[in-house]
């Protein structure tokens, strides 16, 4: 059986709830613990490093993969497992989405949601039928929640839309839905 990998979604920035850094922290953990590959933005800022960090220090498998122009912004962290340098962030998003067998998004902001869009999109159009998951930390997804519902409420996407994804409020819930969703 080949090794998992899971693509992780975050913010670059830690957020104000200190949960959402504990939960990035136990999410990499547990990643590690599992021996499955993380894949991410590369970033040592923000839940992107916290994520990392934790991966690394339970000798996790992590591949990270950032545009160019970030690496200063995002404090390209060089001493993963695997480092990638694409020109562009769409290069950026097709290299971690390939080498990913599921996708999983922590809170962040608009980068975050640029990422599960596109992956969700690629999804409803059958690009890839990787499993989506939203880690929703204390209620922080809860909008975007109702919002996808008013999605397929006003009749703006088919109600299949709501099938992927499968949301989850623990890093434990996550995995227990990886391990069943990827085995």
């Amino acid at each position: 059986m080949s090794q998992k990998s899971v693509c992780v979604y975050c913010g670059s920035r830690n957020g104000v709830n200190p949960a959402y850094a504990a939960a990035a922290q136990s999410f990499g953990t547990l990643l590690a613990k599992e021996s499955w590959r993380l894949v991410y933005g590369a970033g040592d800022v923000g839940l992107m490093g916290e994520v990392a960090r934790a991966a690394q220090a339970s000798d996790g498998d992590t591949f990270g993969v950032i545009p160019v122009h970030l690496l200063q912004r995002e404090v390209g962290k060089t001493d993963l497992t695997r480092f990638v340098v694409t020109e562009t962030m769409h290069e950026r998003k097709k290299v971690m989405i390939m080498n990913a067998d599921a996708v999983v998004v922590l809170p962040g902001g608009p980068g975050s949601l640029d990422e599960l869009f596109e992956a969700l999109t690629w999804r409803q159009l059958g690009l890839h039928d990787k499993p989506i998951l939203v880690m929703n930390i204390d209620g922080y997804w809860d909008a975007l929640h109702t919002l996808l519902e008013q999605l397929i409420g006003q009749g703006f996407a088919d109600a299949s839309l709501a099938e992927f994804i499968t949301w989850v409020t623990t890093p434990e819930a996550a995995m227990s839905e990886l391990r069943r969703l990827l085995n």
